[in-house]
């Protein structure tokens, strides 16, 4: 059985090291605190394609990892500019900076590597293969499938969409819901593309490519100098949902959807082997992300997933992990609740507005062929990424500047049991 720490120390359990659990971890031990993780796997593969981490989430990995940042960059595609393209014959539409879209992109198992790495030279224990099966928000502690049990002053769930902790906090499972999406995946070895007429231009360089076209769009990225290659298609889909990250795709009705691409990629996509099928669900906001005795909080997709279009799920769960963080100092050891709910009514605005940012971008592009007619020009900037906007925000520096007003209204709350849901 795991203890809280000693008398002067303050203990946080994490559930959950992925990404955004990684993160988490990162930021509790930056503000000093005690951490431990646990991890339901037994090994992390490399499991994945693309992923974006935006500016408002290196400057703080770069604050709680001084190597992290750097790896991250290397890792990521180097491409200074990406294109967005017209679907059926590849025109280049509009152009702007990678860095305003999702800033640097790189494979998602390659990333995960280096969190883990980063919380490994912190020592931050992560204790792999031991799934929780119960929350107690009463006496903050966790029960592992094997019977361990332990406390601590904070439970941290941040394992996903799929979080039994939702669960607890909800306190009832809320169904995902289709978003009329789905997407088709593929990330393999781009090197025997060199040499193809049609996909030189894709591989010859690192790059990003997006076509956009009715109803659909599909993304190109290429890493590691054109040695790995990865598309994804997003599409219409009314099949039943069946929310799983391993459903393999059916390759018939991909090159179905690409029939009437830009050849030069339907090309690429034709001769891919095979892919997997994403089904995009979404899940409505919560009202609160916090438990009922205020001491088991949500953190990263289990409480705010994103649209892959948002390009922000993982940065925005690193800025999560950081407001939580300074609202925990802030409300000192022994005001947990105070800094779990300034955490949630800080965060739940922004959040939003990340999602949202997503949900806009995929409907611009879905319907931007059908606002001009033959021969008329696409304005540039109506089929532009947006993320920009949320890149100088700085996480830390904005908790601290509203905890005085942001407090005392929570602080009133706490007093009279009345707690403000988020929506």
């Amino acid at each position: 059985m795991g203890s809280v720490g000693g008398e002067h120390s303050f203990r946080v359990i994490i559930v959950g090291a992925g990404l955004g659990g990684c993160a988490t971890a990162l930021a509790m031990h930056h503000a000093g605190f005690e951490v431990v993780v646990f991890e339901k796997v037994r090994e992390f593969l490399r499991l994945g394609d693309s992923l974006g981490l935006g500016e408002n989430a290196l400057k703080l990995l770069d604050r709680w990892s001084p190597y992290l940042r750097a790896r991250l960059v290397e890792i990521g595609n180097k491409s200074e500019l990406m294109q967005i393209r017209r679907w059926h014959d590849g025109k280049v539409l509009a152009q702007q900076p990678l860095m305003d879209m999702a800033g640097f992109i790189g494979h998602r198992g390659d990333y995960h590597r280096a969190f883990l790495d980063a919380v490994a030279e912190k020592g931050i224990p992560v204790h792999m293969g031991s799934e929780v099966v119960e929350y107690d928000d009463s006496s903050p502690s966790v029960t592992l499938k094997n019977g361990e049990r332990h406390f601590a002053n904070i439970i941290i769930a941040v394992d996903g969409i799929k979080s039994r902790a939702r669960e607890l906090v909800l306190g009832f499972d809320d169904k995902p819901k289709s978003s009329g999406y789905a997407c088709f995946r593929a990330f393999f070895k781009g090197s025997h593309l060199r040499g193809n007429p049609l996909a030189a231009e894709f591989v010859e360089q690192e790059c990003v490519n997006i076509w956009i076209g009715k109803d659909k769009h599909l993304v190109q990225n290429t890493l590691r100098n054109g040695e790995e290659f990865n598309w994804i298609i997003t599409h219409k889909d009314t099949e039943d949902i069946k929310e799983s990250w391993f459903q393999p795709g059916n390759m018939d009705e991909v090159r179905r959807l690409v029939e009437d691409c830009d050849p030069r990629i339907a090309a690429v996509v034709k001769k891919t082997e095979a892919c997997l099928d994403w089904k995009i669900c979404y899940r409505d906001p919560i009202p609160t992300w916090v438990s009922r005795n205020h001491t088991v909080a949500l953190v990263g997709d289990c409480c705010h997933p994103h649209l892959p279009t948002s390009a922000q799920g993982a940065s925005q769960a690193t800025e999560s992990a950081a407001v939580l963080a300074q609202c925990l100092l802030l409300a000192g050891r022994e005001n947990v609740p105070l800094a779990t709910r300034v955490y949630e009514k800080l965060r739940f605005p922004r959040v939003r507005r990340a999602q949202t940012n997503g949900e806009d971008l995929r409907d611009r592009w879905h319907s931007a062929l059908d606002k001009v007619g033959e021969g008329e020009e696409i304005d540039p900037d109506s089929i532009l990424i947006k993320n920009n906007v949320l890149y100088d925000y700085d996480a830390e520096a904005d908790t601290r500047k509203r905890w005085p007003e942001l407090s005392a209204l929570v602080s009133e709350e706490l007093k009279t049991g009345k707690i403000t849901p988020l929506c």
